[in-house]
């Protein structure tokens, strides 16, 4: 059980953290769980964490989805962006193709790759404002280059952040964004694994309410302190820390 408990907590601390970040959480849940060959890696876990990281968005921002409601044209336009991944996903999923794209190799490439977009845009000027310069072509453009997220390494969070930017959009505003879009997304996934549920018993119960739990508190702070973070400084750090992930995994690939 006490294994059972330090893997969940693991798993939520990674989710939590690199769902909101623009690190990949589905690359890191892969390698984390694949390094340490974790036994918990069954679907109503990686409902739980998703759930988790849904709840703790939807807490976090329940002034500004109220808002959003009652905003008729915000809300086409988060809608609309989220079409695409939402679509696309699905076919992928119900396919079977998402799992050629679960190995080291892709999550290395895309990890570097995206790691220098991210750096190259995030020089951009900034001459937009959410608030006022949010219209259909931006959504869409960020919409449909949302649908790389779902390779594993891009980072769902990170590629909306990076097409904001590519926008000139400031990096708060492109964080807001990828966080109001990510609703959908998530729930989306979510809804999949509820969808493929055929078994239940007590101990996944227990099981799926602890992921739930300590996703929500580690997707709640991540938040809430990645929003001050990035009204203060440059996404330098993240590109790093890719770069640096990313040439760790080439050596052990190819070397």
């Amino acid at each position: 059980m006490f294994e059972t408990f330090f893997e969940i907590l693991t798993l939520s601390v990674v989710q939590g953290i690199s769902e909101f970040m623009p690190v990949s959480s589905s690359a890191h849940l892969f390698l984390i769980s694949e390094v340490y060959q974790f036994k918990s890696k069954f679907l109503l876990v990686d409902i739980g964490l998703h759930l988790g990281s849904l709840l703790a968005i939807v807490f976090y921002f329940r002034s500004d989805l109220l808002n959003i409601l009652n905003n008729k044209n915000l809300f086409t336009l988060m809608f609309i962006g989220s079409l695409p991944i939402i679509i696309i996903g699905y076919i992928i999923y119900e396919t079977g193709f998402i799992s050629n794209l679960r190995n080291i190799e892709v999550i290395s490439w895309a990890t570097l790759v995206f790691a220098i977009v991210l750096y190259l845009v995030d020089k951009f000027k900034v001459k937009k404002k959410f608030e006022t310069d949010l219209n259909l072509k931006s959504i869409l453009v960020i919409g449909s280059l949302q649908i790389l997220a779902l390779i594993p390494g891009v980072s769902r969070s990170g590629i909306v952040i990076t097409a904001g930017r590519l926008l000139n959009f400031d990096r708060y505003d492109s964080t807001k964004i990828s966080f109001y879009l990510s609703l959908p997304t998530i729930a989306g996934a979510t809804f999949l694994g509820l969808k493929d549920i055929r078994v239940e018993n007590i101990e996944f119960n227990i099981i799926i309410l602890i992921s739930i739990v300590f996703s929500f508190i580690f997707s709640y702070f991540t938040i809430k302190y990645f929003l001050v973070f990035v009204k203060k400084f440059t996404l330098n750090f993240f590109v790093f820390y890719r770069i640096f992930l990313s040439i760790f995994l080439f050596y052990l690939i190819y070397f």
